[in-house]
């Protein structure tokens, strides 16, 4: 005769709710000691983007130096009669003239030079030139920017108002064109772009033909060529538009404020790293300039031959 065996109730196992709780505590307690740091991760890395773009410009603007015994003129453009009328020259800048030496010859070869950029005649056809995107001249830390599509943005139509510390590119504004985007404009000097377009105190200005003779404070002790984020508006590697809201400090910049000053204008160099903007000089180095850089030496660093003494701080 077989005896009965009850079986061993089984037990149900998991975790009770406070386990649970503390659980999720432990997670986002490491969640908020982890984040940090793939932020500062990524932003070194967009750093290091930042910088290898600078260094590609810089040899660009060198060879284009070693072909032409100069740099390119920071844009082009006077007013002549034409047919009894005055028209703007073309208006493109130095960054559209460095097309063949950063592999975009074909970019190059399509745009029309002898018109504006922005041209009535030929805008049809040269839409999508005028849109490019050039990898080289964008920062991976602008995320914010005022594009309407990836790598260009809606240049807004100048409405003769004063556009002095607030957004260039408005919603209220009137758009003019698309242009594609860039984050790296020429260094004008410290006087103000349209009090004297041709006669700036840096190395980019209108119809400027300077080249490392020019540099009478040492190329190693001349900036050349700035960053400059999106809060404020869009610089544009095409040129100067006609008729465009702050048209010419969309291709330069000026030292009229330190990097990144809180009450920067649109025509200063600013940036999206925590700490400074980079800078590419002369002599084709890439350096950058702590926010908090003594604005004396900041701005004769940006003028070509001011005579100053300053040494560019560590």
């Amino acid at each position: 005769m077989h005896r009965h065996v009850p079986h061993a109730t089984a037990r149900t196992t998991g975790f009770t709710l406070v386990e649970l709780l503390v659980v999720i505590a432990i997670i986002g307690t490491l969640v908020g000691l982890l984040l940090p740091a793939v932020q500062a991760a990524r932003e070194s890395a967009r750093a290091t983007s930042c910088r290898n773009n600078f260094k590609q410009i810089g040899l660009a603007l060198h060879h284009y130096h070693d072909h032409t015994r100069r740099f390119p003129s920071g844009w082009t453009g006077v007013d002549r009669p034409v047919g009894g009328d005055t028209d703007e020259l073309p208006g493109w800048g130095w960054a559209s003239e460095l097309l063949p030496q950063m592999e975009q010859s074909s970019l190059f070869d399509r745009i029309d030079r002898r018109r504006p950029v922005f041209d009535p005649a030929n805008s049809a056809v040269h839409a999508e030139v005028r849109k490019a995107f050039i990898p080289p001249f964008a920062c991976a830390s602008d995320t914010r920017s005022p594009t309407e599509g990836d790598g260009f943005f809606t240049i807004a139509a100048d409405d003769g108002g004063d556009e002095e510390g607030k957004m260039v590119d408005g919603n209220s504004l009137a758009p003019l064109c698309d242009v594609g985007k860039s984050n790296y404009v020429g260094v004008f000097g410290t006087l103000e772009v349209d009090d004297a377009p041709a006669a700036g105190d840096g190395m980019f200005f209108r119809n400027s033909r300077l080249g490392m003779k020019d540099m009478l404070d040492g190329s190693s002790q001349t900036l050349v060529v700035g960053e400059r984020n999106s809060k404020l508006g869009g610089s544009t590697w095409t040129g100067v538009l006609l008729g465009a809201k702050a048209s010419l400090p969309r291709v330069v910049g000026v030292a009229d404020h330190a990097p990144n000053d809180p009450h920067h204008h649109f025509d200063d160099f600013t940036s999206n790293h925590p700490t400074g903007v980079n800078f590419l000089l002369g002599d084709a180095s890439v350096r950058r300039f702590d926010n908090s850089i003594d604005l004396i030496v900041y701005q004769s660093l940006c003028t070509r031959a001011g005579g100053e003494s300053a040494a560019i701080p560590d």
